[in-house]
Parts: structure tokens; C-alpha cells; sequence
């Protein structure tokens, strides 16, 4: 047998023993809470369609602008090897803008509020 030939016979053996394991180590201790369907803590009983606030997704939206905002703005140093390099700068610069005052906006009219 050579090296590689080992060596694949090893890592067979250890995942099927690990397998084995992670299959039988959770039925030796199972408990009622374990047996529920619900592991989370939350009554299974309840009504499942509780009614979230648009806050929530407000926020949510905001976010996801935001984190979109740094993959738009993340190519900019590379823009500077580039021909014009002041006119990714610009366009840079109206994201910005344009996002700031979406964001003065929702600051002013109170939609970034969590509770009134």
C-alpha cells in the first residue's frame, strides 16, 4: 500500500466514525424538549402570524441602501487608474449626496424613530 492509498483509508475511517457518532450521540439523552418540534423557546401552540412594525422594515431598508452604498463606493480607488479619474469621482460624489439627503430626510420627517 502506498502513502496515498493510506492516507484515503484514514480519512474514510474517520468520517464514517464521526458519522457514526453525530447519528447516535443525540438519541442517548433526548428529553421532552428535545422531542418538541420547537427548540426555539417560543409557545408551538400560538398564533404564528404575529404582526411585525414598519419600523422594522424601515430600518431593515435602510440598511440594505446603506450596505449597498459601500459595494457601489468599493471599486472607487481602483477609478483613479483610470482615464478621467475626476469623473468617477464625481459620480462617486452624487452617490453620496443623493444618499445624505434621502437620510436628512428620513431623519427630519421622524422615520428613523424606533418608538413615539
Amino acid at each position: 500500500m502506498n502513502a496515498f492509498t493510506s492516507m484515503i483509508m484514514v480519512y474514510m475511517t474517520l468520517c464514517i466514525i464521526l458519522a457514526l457518532i453525530s447519528f447516535w450521540l443525540p438519541l442517548i439523552n433526548s428529553d421532552q424538549e428535545k422531542l418538541s418540534p420547537y427548540e426555539c423557546g417560543f409557545d408551538p401552540l400560538g398564533s404564528a402570524r404575529l404582526p411585525f412594525s414598519l419600523r422594522f422594515f424601515l430600518v431593515a431598508i435602510l440598511f440594505l441602501l446603506f450596505d449597498l452604498e459601500i459595494a457601489l463606493l468599493l471599486p472607487l480607488p481602483w477609478g483613479n487608474h483610470l482615464l478621467n479619474p475626476t469623473m468617477t469621482f464625481m459620480w462617486a460624489s452624487i452617490v453620496l449626496i443623493l444618499l445624505t439627503l434621502g437620510l436628512i430626510y428620513e431623519w427630519a420627517q421622524g422615520g428613523l424613530e424606533w418608538a413615539e
